[in-house]
C-alpha cells in the first residue's frame, strides 16, 4: 500500500479549500445555533447566493469581481431578512422548516431551465475567477513544495485568502461574543422570555445574529466558487448544511475555534478513510466480495457516521465544547 500517498492527501485536506469553505459555513452556523439557539437548516443557501452572486455578476453580465462580491454579500443579508422577518417571532421549529425549504427552493431556481441564460441551469457557470487569480502575488513562483505535500501558486493564493477570511471571521465572532451584544445572544439561547422581560428586543438580536451568520457563510461560498472556478447548483444541497452541523457539534458548539478544528478533523477523517479503503481494495487487501473500490466512498461515510454517533453518546458537547452550551432551550 502507498502510505505516502494516503498521508499526503490527508495532510492536504487539513488546510484545503474544502476545509476552509466548510469552516466558514460552520462558523456562521455556530453563530446561529451555538450562540443564539437558532435552528437554521438552510446554511447552504447562504453559500449558494454568495457563490452565484460572483458567478452571475462576472460570467453572465461581465461586471467586475468586486461588484460580484458586494452583490453576494448583499444577497446573503437580503436572504437572512426574508427568512427571519416572518419566523423569528415564532418557535424555533418554524425557522427550521422555512430555512430548509428555502435552501431547496434556491437550489431548484439555479437548476431551472427557464433561467439558464443567467444561471447556467444544471450545468452551472464558469469563467468568473480570472480577475481573482490575476491578483495572485505568487503567480509564476512554482508554488510551495513541503516534501510530502505540494501546492501550486494558484492553490497557495486561494488558501491564503481563505484562511485570512477564517481568521477574521473567528476574530469578529470572538470580539462580539465577549461584548454585551454577545452576552445577550447567549441569554436568548438560554431563556428568551427572561431577556424580553429585561426590555431587550429579542427579535432584533435574533435577526442580527441570523444576518451575521449568513454573511460569514456566504464567504465560504466565495471560497468554494473561486477555488473550483465554477458553480453548480447541486453543490449547495441540504447535505452541505448537515455536514456543517456535524462540524459544529464535532468541534464544540459555542466555541470560537470549534468549527475550524471540527472542519479539519471531519475532512481529514473522510479523506484518510477513503484513501485507505481504496488502497486496500486496489491491492486486494480487502476482497472484492467484501468491498470494491467504487464502494469505498460510501463506506467512509458509514464509518465516520458511526464515529460521530459514538461521540454524541459519550461526549455530546464535542471535542472542545461545554455540555452546558448544548443544553439549548430553543423557541
Amino acid at each position: 500500500m502507498n502510505w505516502e500517498s494516503i498521508f499526503s492527501v490527508s495532510l492536504e485536506a487539513i488546510v484545503g479549500s474544502t476545509t476552509i469553505a466548510y469552516a466558514l459555513a460552520a462558523i456562521g452556523l455556530n453563530v446561529h445555533f451555538g450562540y443564539t439557539g437558532l435552528l437554521n437548516f438552510g446554511q447552504s443557501a447562504f453559500l449558494g447566493v454568495g457563490a452565484y452572486g460572483i458567478a452571475i455578476t462576472v460570467s453572465t453580465f461581465g461586471l467586475p469581481l468586486w461588484l460580484g462580491v458586494a452583490i453576494g454579500l448583499g444577497a446573503s443579508i437580503l436572504l437572512a431578512l426574508l427568512l427571519g422577518i416572518p419566523t423569528l417571532r415564532l418557535r424555533a421549529d418554524y425557522l427550521a422548516i422555512v430555512t430548509i425549504a428555502s435552501a431547496e427552493i434556491i437550489r431548484l431556481l439555479y437548476r431551472a431551465t427557464d433561467l439558464r441564460k443567467w444561471t447556467g441551469a444544471s450545468d452551472g457557470l464558469q469563467g468568473f475567477s480570472q480577475d481573482f487569480y490575476a491578483l495572485n502575488p505568487f503567480a509564476g513562483s512554482g508554488g510551495i513544495d513541503l516534501g510530502l505535500i505540494t501546492f501550486s501558486d494558484r492553490e497557495v493564493w486561494i488558501l491564503l485568502v481563505g484562511w485570512i477570511l477564517v481568521a477574521l471571521s473567528c476574530l469578529v465572532v470572538w470580539l462580539l461574543m465577549k461584548s454585551p451584544w454577545g452576552r445577550v445572544l447567549k441569554a436568548i439561547r438560554e431563556d428568551e422570555d427572561a431577556v424580553r422581560s429585561l426590555g431587550k428586543n429579542v427579535f432584533s438580536y435574533k435577526m442580527q445574529a441570523l444576518v451575521l451568520g449568513g454573511v460569514i457563510g456566504s464567504l465560504g461560498g466565495f471560497v468554494f466558487a473561486l477555488d473550483r472556478a465554477a458553480v453548480q447548483p447541486d453543490t449547495y444541497g441540504t447535505e452541505f448544511t448537515f455536514f456543517a452541523y456535524t462540524i459544529v457539534i464535532l468541534g464544540g458548539a459555542a466555541r470560537v475555534f470549534g468549527p475550524v478544528v471540527g472542519s479539519m478533523i471531519f475532512w481529514v477523517l473522510l479523506v484518510f478513510i477513503d484513501s485507505t479503503l481504496s488502497e486496500m481494495s486496489n491491492n486486494k487487501v480487502l476482497p472484492d466480495w467484501f468491498m470494491s473500490t467504487t464502494q469505498a466512498g460510501s463506506v467512509r461515510y458509514i464509518l465516520v457516521g458511526l464515529g460521530l454517533v459514538l461521540l454524541l453518546i459519550y461526549r455530546p458537547q464535542g471535542i472542545f465544547g461545554d455540555k452546558r452550551e448544548v443544553m439549548l432551550d430553543v423557541r
